[in-house]
């Protein structure tokens, strides 16, 4: 008789992870900032909020954490100072840099 392991979900796993190497959830949400897709973005940063606690994310974002998860939907459509509060809130910041030309 064989022994299965307990499965563990993809998004959990992820989630794990990222709650675990900061560097990692930084590196995470700034591929998503680079997609086209801005529900790429929305669904990153809230993997992030999950992974450091939707409701801490919340009370220092100043928002209720059902409001959180409505903004971080699929649907969800927020402000940009919602989503600058969100990213402080789960200890990053946002900055900007130059993009890289390609090679002609």
């Amino acid at each position: 008789m064989s022994r299965l392991k307990a499965a563990v979900s993809h998004r959990a796993r992820l989630i794990e992870e990222l709650r675990a190497d900061r560097k990692l959830a930084r590196e995470y949400l700034a591929a998503a900032i680079e997609d086209d897709d801005p529900r790429v973005l929305l669904s990153a940063l809230r993997t992030i909020a999950e992974a450091r606690g939707m409701a801490r994310v919340a009370e220092a974002a100043g928002i209720p954490r059902e409001s959180l998860y409505r903004i971080l939907s699929p649907k969800g459509n927020p402000r940009l100072s919602t989503l600058l509060l969100v990213i402080k809130a789960a200890g990053f910041r946002f900055s900007l840099e130059d993009r890289k030309r390609k090679a002609a």
